[in-house]
């Protein structure tokens, strides 16, 4: 744990636990492995529709609408059926890609950016507060092997997954009820293995017309939510 919290080298506590560096880096090894091999079933599995649910409500409660797919949702009066992610300006123009504006005319799209680079950072920071918990991720690379690798950043969001699932009820800070959403989250788990309708997906997640219409309609949305206020 101290090599994984704080970075150490395998030496450093040789002195007092009386094991050398291979039988250190061997036991940080079977940690990890036995980490995923118990626990990851259930802290590394796909998300259920109730963990959907819920980060589509906190979506909602800050204003940003959408549906896991198969979605439908419709933004300014225009219907949409992919959904998105908020992004930097080093993003391609993506129909499913939703950037901020750099160049700020009008008090419309300021308020857009304002409220999309907050929300944005949420995204952002995932991974730094994986490097705030365990310090190793922040430095250099002292195990070779890809397998091990994997492994340690495989037990690490496990860990992370378990200290979150334990803090988040102290921290909830809206009502959550699944029994009273009004859009029911309708997922589907059939496969389409048609060639020609993926690259119909394909080539519309790439549409920069679809791109530059979805954040204008978030736009006019936010402002019609919060700006006009």
């Amino acid at each position: 744990m101290r090599i994984l919290s704080y970075g150490v080298a395998a030496d450093v506590v040789d002195d007092y636990i009386r094991i050398g560096e291979s039988i250190a880096i061997q036991s940080l090894q079977y940690f990890c492995n036995s980490v995923i091999e118990i626990f990851g079933p259930e802290y590394l599995r796909s998300s259920t529709s109730t963990n959907i649910a819920r980060l589509l409500a906190i979506g909602e409660v800050r204003g940003f609408p959408g549906k896991a797919p198969l979605i439908h949702y419709t933004i300014n009066g225009h219907n949409y059926n992919m959904g998105y992610y908020f992004v930097d300006g080093i993003y391609p123009q993506w129909a499913t890609l939703v950037q901020t504006i750099s160049s700020i005319q009008g008090a419309k799209k300021k308020h857009f950016a304002m409220m999309q680079e907050s929300t944005r950072k949420d995204v952002e920071r995932a991974f730094g507060v994986l490097q705030s918990r365990f310090e190793i991720i922040g430095g250099a690379v002292r195990f070779w092997d890809p397998k091990m690798l994997g492994n340690i950043m495989k037990s690490y969001i496990i860990l992370h997954n378990m200290i979150v699932e334990d803090e988040r009820d102290e921290h909830l800070d809206f009502d959550y009820d699944t029994s009273s959403t009004n859009s029911p989250v309708q997922l589907s788990c059939n496969t389409n293995n048609d060639f020609q309708s993926f690259l119909s997906c394909h080539l519309g997640i790439r549409d920069k017309n679809a791109y530059h219409a979805l954040r204008n309609d978030l736009i006019e949305h936010m402002w019609h939510l919060y700006g006009e206020n």
